[in-house]
């Protein structure tokens, strides 16, 4: 009997454990529909700006402070994760990525490494590193407003423009659908045509524009708001693939309880019989002896 109590009691530990990863994953497919719709409906604007901007810069020569391309002594590394956990891969998949970035940056004797992490996730893991990581924005993904981005984007592109910085890169999961993340290291600073994401190099523009004022006066406007706009999909395509990661990990996790019951079911009713059949052995025994 001592078999049936630890098997009852483990249905009732997974049976628990199985409504709260099942009410977890509806909590995120609502979170999830929303970033959804977000990024889906953000990425046309960006795609059509960046590749308007790359036009003019490509076709008359054009460029600004943000093209400047220059040995890479100072390089500023910003990971992108999220401040909760059960999201599969999500978060150990951006921090190795990171790693290998810092580690690659040390081996080609950069002179000066820093990091901005957004997500507790990433805040913990590179933390312990002393002097590596410069600011955290943990903050950043409980209300990610375009107001809110454009602060910390607004002061990544100073830095940049007053030298503290000769790279900037995004180390973070990009959302292509809701069981799919695309991990991935973006140079945001300096715009170079291999910086751009693919989507842009490969568009063709209509080349047929009349610039007012002018070609130089629309890329010294546009050109921040672009790549404000582009830091701003970045922490859209995080989130998006983060609430698709969760719930795609608890309903696996949701999948695996239900098994797992499944088999803890049929081991107790296995027992019982067992206990039955052995009590009813001893009864008839007993019966038998008495009659002897």
């Amino acid at each position: 009997m001592a078999n049936l109590k630890e098997v009852r009691t483990r249905i009732a530990s997974v049976s628990s454990t199985q409504q709260i990863t099942s009410a977890m994953k509806m909590v995120s497919a609502a979170k999830f529909r929303r970033a959804q719709m977000a990024i889906l409906g953000m990425r046309p604007y960006a795609s059509q700006l960046e590749s308007i901007i790359a036009n003019i810069n490509v076709d008359d020569g054009k460029s600004t402070p943000f093209h400047q391309e220059r040995t890479p002594n100072s390089v500023l590394l910003v990971v992108v994760t999220s401040n909760k956990g059960l999201c599969g891969g999500f978060n150990a998949n951006v921090v190795k990525q990171a790693t290998s970035r810092v580690e690659y940056y040390r081996q080609q004797q950069c002179s000066h490494l820093s990091m901005i992490t957004i997500g507790k996730k990433a805040t913990e893991a590179f933390s312990k590193q002393k002097g590596l990581v410069e600011e955290s924005h943990d903050d950043l993904l409980d209300n990610a407003t375009f107001d809110k981005v454009h602060e910390l984007s607004h002061q990544i592109l100073h830095r940049f423009v007053q030298r503290q910085y000769d790279r900037v890169e995004v180390v973070y999961n990009q959302f292509k659908n809701s069981i799919t993340q695309v991990l991935t290291t973006e140079q945001f600073l300096p715009i170079v045509p291999d910086s751009l994401p693919k989507t842009v190099k490969d568009a063709h523009v209509n080349n047929d524009f009349i610039y007012e004022p002018n070609k130089e006066e629309i890329l010294r406007n546009l050109v921040p708001f672009m790549l404000h706009t582009r830091f701003y999909r970045v922490i859209l395509d995080s989130l998006a693939a983060e609430h698709g990661a969760r719930m795609s990990a608890m309903q696996s996790a949701t999948d695996n309880a239900n098994e797992l019951l499944k088999e803890l079911r049929l081991t107790y009713n296995k027992a019982r019989q067992a206990a039955i059949t052995n009590e009813i052995i001893e009864i008839v025994s007993g019966s038998e002896a008495l009659k002897g």
